[in-house]
């Protein structure tokens, strides 16, 4: 009687607790491999897309135009009258010459996409689509719609993504613009080093 009450009493709480833990890990794991339809597609361009934006950037290091160290640069400096405030760093005008056209390409891979952007771990975006690049106004709401590069992008979403080293991360995106789509993001790595991320934003 007393073995079966310790088995009862003691044994069994942590039987239960391991299997509740063993499913939520395996219901975890599932649900980041079986993505179909749309959301597959997006994280296949998105993978496609990653592997443009660091070949450019290897290229640029490679012929001595960037040093890693300006790659990773974080000292944002401000610009001036900008609102949103927007940043410069070492490389964000590289960016512009070199990564947009990609971002452009993929955005208009499909009509449902509305964004493709890179951003660092903190959130920072260095260029982003044509569409999202146009001339500043000075007026706030105007060009919060209109030119989003060069942000922080440091919300709780964008935040997520850009410091996921997991093979990709789906979320809802509430968007500062009245959108509530879906955000797609893979990591993106240089010289085995994490830099941030692809963000691909889409509706179904």
């Amino acid at each position: 009687m007393l073995i079966r009450d310790f088995i009862k009493n003691r044994i069994m709480p942590f039987i239960l607790l391991g299997g509740i833990c063993l499913l939520f890990f395996a219901t975890t794991a599932f649900s980041q491999t079986a993505l179909t339809g749309l959301d597959l597609e997006i994280k296949n361009l998105a993978e496609k897309c990653r592997d443009e934006v660091v070949a450019q950037f290897d290229d640029l290091v490679t012929t001595k135009r960037l040093t890693i160290n300006q790659l990773f640069d974080t000292l944002y400096i401000p610009v001036a009258n900008t609102y949103p405030q927007k940043y410069q760093t070492q490389y964000d005008s590289l960016a512009d010459e070199r990564i947009q056209r990609i971002l452009d390409k993929y955005l208009a891979a499909d009509r449902r996409i509305l964004y493709v952007s890179i951003v660092d771990v903190n959130g920072y975006a260095p260029t982003h689509n044509s569409r999202y690049s146009r001339p500043l106004t000075g007026k706030k709401e105007i060009d919060s719609a209109n030119n989003r590069a060069k942000r922080l992008f440091n919300d709780r979403t964008g935040l997520a993504a850009a410091r996921s080293m997991e093979q990709f991360l789906l979320q809802r995106y509430n968007r500062d613009t009245g959108e509530n789509i879906y955000d797609l993001s893979v990591p993106i790595f240089f010289y085995a080093k994490h830099w941030g991320a692809v963000r691909i934003g889409f509706d179904k």
